[in-house]
């Protein structure tokens, strides 16, 4: 009885991180696709950038809701089977988590050099 307690209540909260994570996607990708209308209108490829540096912190923190969730998943007595999912989708998450974070850093790093350039004349390229 407390084993099926157990596996109800991790299903429960495993629904609650997954929709957790949804929402952070879908709230980043709402606030990107605002952001974007605002950047595409002004032609500020500056704001451009700051965009999705915007968007890939709100996916960065998506992909870890749901690779916690899986986590629980195979909290209560995982077969074989599900440990071998597991590993499968932790390391295809925590790859894409990688490559965010890098291009999160290197995007950061142009925004940073941009700041510092001297401005341009006008009349130059």
């Amino acid at each position: 009885m407390s084993e099926e307690w157990l596996h109800n209540a991790v299903d429960t909260v495993v629904l609650f991180v997954e929709a957790a994570g949804a929402i952070v996607i879908a709230a980043g990708a709402l606030v990107a696709f605002v952001g974007l209308v605002g950047a595409l209108a002004r032609r500020d490829m500056r704001r451009f950038t700051q965009v999705r540096l915007l968007l890939g912190r709100f996916l960065a923190l998506g992909l870890e809701f749901q690779l916690a969730s899986d986590i629980l998943k195979t909290a209560v007595a995982p077969s074989f089977e599900e440990i071998g999912k597991l590993a499968a989708i932790a390391a295809i998450r925590t790859a894409l988590n990688h490559f965010l974070a890098k291009e999160i850093k290197e995007e950061r790093a142009q925004l940073a050099e941009d700041e510092t350039k001297p401005p341009k004349p006008s009349g130059q390229p």
